[in-house]
């Protein structure tokens, strides 16, 4: 029984492992004594104490109103009637009786079906298409809360460094919650890789990758990818994913994030299409045993796994949740949904492709690697190209984004420009043709390394995208990472920093921007779970820079 609860739970179960019995709940029940009813309820007929026209089930009626202690017992009263009593006042809709036992208590029932006089077609409704936009964030949302509430590491349960979303059949991205933009973004290449390596799933399982050159970020970016299978359990409806930064995959150094690397080999072990759940059943000695392997294996395999069991429990909760909409609207009815949300985001984002115009911009990391953009707008077809040509080469050291990432950003920008509260999704780059050249600093090929791609180039493309538009000034261009740790503990911040400027108000002071949006550890935590003392943590006034509107300030 207990593993038919946690497999309903969690969506897996570890048959070798043990069960502990950590705490026990005992309840009694026995009979209460029986109530003497020595007031019987008036057996008479209650006059109306009025007929008035009244709303009642959306229509206006003309409708009995009749007072509650003169009623006869046991007598069913007939729907529409407002029934009155001195501290409350009940509305029998039609279809349904009230009927007063011998004990006094009044009991109302449904006498004919519900009838819906409306059904939701497939064909888009404006009212409907706001309800799905928000079915579908709310459903990552609640796979972030099974997350967070379930992860074992700082990294997940207190910075909140994951990403929750779901996908179409095809790997598109539909929905997410308000996550990781740099997870967000690139998660759908990740999706579309376990598809074209999976031609056969089966229900129950489950998929975890990491490899940067697969729609990854950087390894310890690990991502858990779940298909959701119809109620046959023959075709795969949805995928939903989630996308967690684990405090360290191995490597050369602790937090897997060296700053001298030159190989993806040096920041940890690669993750590729590996089944971490079959039909239900958690693989943690296969899982261990890939995350023990290679030069420099994980430091702390207990937490990876804690985390990963977190993973598949969120994208358990999303197959959930999924499968309820789609018992009460129907499979055809979401699918058509699914495709209208996109459809709504695409059309969005034409609308502020129409108020572009040709712009071009370019942006230098400290060492010179230059990022490129230039943006063609086609007003009559409404579209765009983001053109990355002219980006320098791969980079020696780790500064290489995945392309992924590059996407990623393309998206994130482009959302930003959107006026309205609609899910970042697959939908918003249909309008938009992107170019990145490959090989180069934004689209590495294996083995160079990526970690700082992620953290910092992810962010300068975000930059430069915003110089190119005209509409922000740029951030601190760093997700501003800072690592530690030895074989026992492992720890990994990003500190928040300034926005830039726009044309009518001044950056945001100490946030986290674009790319990033974690959170900070909270100083009672880190003091908690790490053998440190925090001695300062303060704004840094005037950081950001002057001007008509201000930097934000670090």
């Amino acid at each position: 029984r207990f593993e038919e609860v946690h497999r309903a739970r969690f969506g897996f179960v570890s048959p070798d492992k043990a069960i502990i019995v950590e705490s026990m709940q005992v309840e009694a029940i026995g009979p209460a004594p029986r109530v003497d009813i020595s007031t019987p309820v008036p057996d008479i007929d209650g006059d109306p104490l009025g007929v008035f026209p009244t709303v009642v089930a959306g229509k206006w009626r003309d409708t009995p109103f009749l007072a509650r202690e003169r009623l006869a017992a046991g007598l069913p009263i007939s729907g529409p009637v407002v029934i009155v009593e001195s501290t409350a006042t009940t509305v029998v809709d039609p279809g349904w009786t009230a009927t007063v036992t011998p004990a006094g208590d009044l009991v109302l029932d449904r006498v004919e079906a519900l009838v819906h006089e409306t059904s939701v077609g497939t064909d888009v409704d404006p009212v409907q298409l706001e309800i799905f936009n928000n079915l579908f964030m709310n459903i990552a949302e609640q796979m972030g809360l099974v997350l967070e509430n379930t992860a074992a590491s700082v990294n997940i349960k207190e910075r909140l460094d994951f990403s929750c979303a779901v996908f179409d059949p095809a790997g598109d991205l539909i929905a997410n919650a308000p996550h990781m933009p740099v997870h967000l973004g690139s998660m759908g290449e990740s999706i579309k890789s376990i598809i074209a390596a999976n031609p056969r799933m089966s229900p129950g399982d489950v998929y975890v990758m990491n490899a940067p050159y697969n729609g990854g970020t950087h390894l310890p970016d690990i991502t858990v990818i779940k298909p959701v299978f119809d109620d046959d359990d023959t075709d795969i409806v949805f995928y939903v994913a989630s996308r967690g930064h684990h405090a360290d995959v191995g490597g050369s150094v602790p937090g897997s994030a060296p700053a001298d690397s030159t190989s993806v080999d040096e920041e940890g072990v690669l993750i590729d299409n590996f089944l971490l759940v079959s039909d239900g059943r958690f693989r943690e000695q296969e899982i261990r045993e890939l995350l023990g392997s290679g030069r420099w294996p994980a430091r702390n395999p207990d937490h990876n796994v804690a985390d990963l069991k977190a993973q598949v429990a969120a994208c358990e909760k999303g197959t959930i949740e999924l499968s309820r909409v789609i018992d009460h609207y129907g499979l055809n009815v979401v699918h058509a949904y699914m495709g209208h949300v996109k459809d709504n985001a695409e059309e969005s984002v034409r609308r502020v492709i129409d108020a572009l115009t040709d712009s071009r911009f370019a942006y230098s990391t400290d060492d010179g690697w230059t990022i490129r953009v230039a943006i063609r707008v086609d007003h009559v077809a409404r579209s765009a190209v983001v053109d990355f040509t002219g980006t320098s080469g791969p980079h020696p050291g780790n500064y290489n984004a995945p392309a992924a990432v590059c996407r990623a950003a393309v998206l994130y920008v482009f959302r930003c420009l959107v006026d309205d509260d609609i899910p970042l999704n697959a939908g918003c780059m249909k309008p938009i043709d992107v170019i990145i050249p490959s090989p180069s600093i934004i689209s590495p090929e294996y083995p160079s390394a990526v970690i700082a791609g992620n953290v910092e180039t992810s962010q300068l493309i975000v930059d430069t995208l915003f110089g190119a538009v005209g509409v922000a000034g740029a951030a601190q261009g760093t997700m501003n990472n800072v690592f530690w740790g030895n074989d026992r503990y492992q720890y990994y911040e990003t500190i928040c920093g300034g926005a830039g400027a726009t044309a009518g108000h001044d950056g945001c002071d100490a946030v986290h921007t674009h790319m990033t949006n974690s959170r900070l550890t909270d100083p009672e935590v880190l003091e908690w779970r790490f053998p440190v003392l925090l001695e300062s943590f303060r704004i840094r006034r005037g950081s950001g820079g002057a001007g008509a509107h201000r930097g934000g300030d670090g």
